[in-house]
């Protein structure tokens, strides 16, 4: 299972809160076959959300452990029946941060300012 810093876990839930569920567990649980769906999806999205349909807490705790266990990843969030997994693709490349130019010494320039400038 991966683990994961605190300041990474909230950044990576701040990216989920405006995911919707690609993954959807039904009644009959967690299969082999729905395993290799989220392995797909994993590859895939990197940060995935998964709705369980079972009202047992403890199960579905359970299956984020077999989830995060199994396909190496580590559990960013579970709220009630959504579990967020988190893990990194190493073929994908993360876009590069660019800085905004400072405008003398003072406060970043605006989206505007800039606009003007090119």
């Amino acid at each position: 299972m991966l683990s994961l810093t605190i300041s990474e876990r909230r950044d990576l839930k701040a990216r989920a809160h405006a995911l919707n569920p690609t993954v959807l567990i039904g009644d009959a649980g967690l299969s082999a076959s729905m395993l290799k769906e989220i392995d797909a999806t994993l590859r895939h999205h990197e940060l995935i959300k998964i709705r369980v349909a079972g009202d047992d807490r403890e199960a579905r705790s359970a299956m984020l452990e077999q989830i995060c266990t199994e396909l190496a990843a580590a559990p960013v969030q579970h709220i009630g029946k959504i579990l967020v997994v988190y893990r990194p693709n190493p073929d994908k490349t993360l876009p590069e941060i660019r800085q905004l130019p400072k405008h003398k010494g003072k406060k970043p320039l605006t989206k505007k300012q800039l606009g003007s400038r090119t």
